[in-house]
């Protein structure tokens, strides 16, 4: 087996990075517009743009920012969708000597505004079909599509600006604590950093091909672009229908010889389990913003790297190979640190852990950030002093994720500090459900809930997207769980869905996962159909009301997401369709179709005899004869 630094088939840059450690990334791309002006720098379906047209195209712009005031730590908005357009924007932000703030046109408007603002940007670059939906502010707009053909003679010449490694590069608002996001200011020496490591562990050169899959806004799409622009490759843009439909991916990812990619892990997880042609360019799948869950096959034709960093670290903080292992049961690991960059794992008092022993992460480095932008007060509670070391290059940043070293200096994650939930007095860790669900032949991706109901009491419900052909019940999944789990850590409720909410950042959306429903549960048993004609009616009455094709005999009422509100409805409609009063205790204490036609069967023959049943046969003897 190989040492981890030579599984990319020892590939070393065709044209090393530049010397100079004021050299950043403007530079770095505008040297190769120089050396290969008529390479691909980005595509788009049809639409390509050479290094050439980039550059010039940038030069362009980047002198009417100048003429807006921007420059050294003046931030620019780009409200753009993912295009060779926001590419440009964005290098013409970095030739004007500022820093670009990415928003992304799905946001709403109130948090759009609160961020432009909160940011204090010298100007938005946009265009003229998004402009109507861009909050109104004191910032000057700048139409890219209207720009360029008001400007078309205008000099396309460098100009002669210093971009300078202390000077910030761009600015990404993440979710805060106090219900406003915060932005994350990342300055050029640590996106610089995370360019020369990539380049050199990857073996990127100017025969690779990317993709620029991440959505607008999520630090990701920062990776996606500038490694590879600063070392001569190609960057491809996917259509939106193709983005997150991981076959029509697959497919674009061949046709457009995608040698190197990165997809969040709730997708790559749904790549892995793809096939894929043996001729496949692929060479490296990049992932990261979740915990990954799942190996590559020994089929898969590319290496799999896992990754992790907050946005307060320049994109990656550490990285590793994951390789193919079906002996294994501990999940993959989040690899190593990257260079120049060092992973801690301290105690409450922030002292070092033993290795094996689990602790918060925190991070020191090149890659760590400036701090948030207009935030000294959360600055200083989230970037602390390095307890080991003095100085200004003593800061770390302290994460609230846990984790821990193994034995051969990898490092497993844990979860987060404030993660766990907490169910009948025990702290519950959903990922340990979730590793345990997804070994399942029949589960191929999940996800775990604590979900208050009407009464108050908590339960947790599992989200289970089915592998495709299989048929999963829920007495055998309980049964697999209570082989690995405690008793108060095996979900209460099953639902079925399509596939896993994400958010914008490629995660695992809570807030999306459907409410638990007759339509979406997983089926607790066999279907048996309806039997007797009152069976049949009351499925009649059932299925409609609890919003489900179809309801077994052995189905229970409150299970298929019936509740009170409903019961009282489901017992009108059993008044009006058999003329009996059925009790809402009744109800409780006989909730499966079954016991309930018993129940309704017993009502109307008392309500015929008096009383008594005929020959001594009760309605549920004559039921269960009848089943036979």
């Amino acid at each position: 087996m190989k040492p981890e630094a030579q599984l990319f088939e020892d590939r070393q840059p065709k044209t090393s990075l530049p010397d100079g450690a004021r050299a950043c990334v403007p530079q770095l791309v505008a040297q190769w517009a120089q050396a290969t002006p008529q390479a691909t720098a980005v595509s788009s379906g049809a639409e390509m743009l050479s290094y050439e047209a980039l550059d010039r195209r940038a030069n362009r712009l980047a002198r009417h920012l100048r003429g807006l005031g921007v420059g050294a730590d003046r931030l620019v908005g780009v409200y753009l969708e993912r295009s060779p357009e926001s590419v440009i924007a964005a290098l013409a932000v970095f030739k004007a000597g500022g820093a670009y703030l990415p928003l992304d046109p799905a946001l709403p408007a109130e948090r759009l505004a609160y961020m432009l603002t909160d940011a204090n940007v010298s100007a938005v670059i946009t265009h003229a079909g998004l402009s109507a939906n861009l909050p109104q502010g004191e910032w000057p707009v700048v139409a890219f599509d209207g720009f360029e053909a008001e400007h078309a003679g205008s000099s396309t010449e460098s100009l002669e600006v210093e971009v300078l490694p202390e000077h910030l590069a761009y600015v990404i608002y993440t979710s805060g604590s106090t219900g406003r996001p915060k932005g994350v200011e990342i300055e050029h020496s640590s996106l610089l950093n995370l360019v020369q490591w990539h380049v050199k562990t990857f073996g990127i050169t100017p025969t690779d091909r990317a993709s620029l899959q991440a959505a607008v806004g999520f630090d990701a799409a920062v990776w996606e672009l500038w490694p590879y622009l600063a070392s001569g490759a190609s960057v491809c843009i996917p259509e939106p229908a193709v983005r997150n439909h991981p076959e029509a991916l697959r497919d674009w990812l061949i046709a457009n010889g995608i040698t190197v990619t990165f997809l969040a892990t709730a997708l790559a997880e749904q790549m892995l389990l793809l096939p894929w042609a043996g001729q496949c360019p692929l060479r490296i799948l990049l992932t990261g913003a979740d915990a990954l869950r799942r190996r590559p096959g020994a089929e898969i034709p590319f290496r799999l790297v896992n990754n992790y960093g907050p946005t307060e670290c320049a994109v990656v903080a550490t990285s590793g190979v994951v390789l193919p292992d079906a002996s294994a049961t501990a999940l993959p690991t989040i690899g190593r640190a990257i260079d120049n960059t060092e992973i801690h794992i301290l105690d409450e008092k922030m002292r070092a852990v033993e290795a094996g022993e689990a602790g918060e992460i925190y991070i020191g480095g090149a890659g760590v950030a400036r701090g948030y932008r207009n935030n000294p007060a959360l600055t200083g509670e989230s970037f602390v002093a390095d307890p080991v070391r003095n100085g200004s290059s003593g800061r770390l940043y302290r994460t609230g994720d846990v984790g821990r070293f193994l034995a051969n200096g990898e490092i497993e994650f844990l979860g987060r500090v404030d993660d766990q939930m907490k169910l009948r007095g025990f702290r519950v860790e959903p990922g340990e459900i979730v590793s345990a669900l997804n070994l399942h032949a029949g589960v191929q991706a999940s996800a775990v809930s604590l979900q208050s109901r009407e009464r108050g009491e908590k339960r947790l419900v599992a989200y289970l997207v089915i592998t495709p052909g299989a048929s999963v019940r829920v007495a055998e999944l309980r049964e697999t769980l209570s082989r690995r789990l405690p008793e108060y850590m095996v979900p209460a409720v099953f639902v079925k869905i399509k596939t896993l909410p994400l958010t914008i950042n490629g995660k695992v959306d809570q807030d999306a996962l459907p409410v638990p429903s007759a339509a979406n549960m997983l089926e607790e048993t066999e279907f048996v159909a309806p039997r007797t004609l009152v069976e049949q009616r009351l499925a009649g009455i059932l299925a409609p009301l609890l919003h489900v094709d179809q309801v077994s005999v052995k189905d229970n009422f409150f299970l298929l997401g019936g509740h009170s509100l409903l019961g009282t409805q489901l017992l009108t409609k059993i008044r009006d369709t058999f003329g009996v009063e059925l009790s809402l205790l009744s109800l409780f204490d006989h909730p499966t179709l079954e016991e309930m036609s018993v129940e309704v069967e017993n009502l109307i023959l008392a309500k015929v005899t008096g009383g008594n049943g005929a020959n001594g046969s009760t309605p549920a003897q004559s039921t269960a004869e009848r089943s036979q």
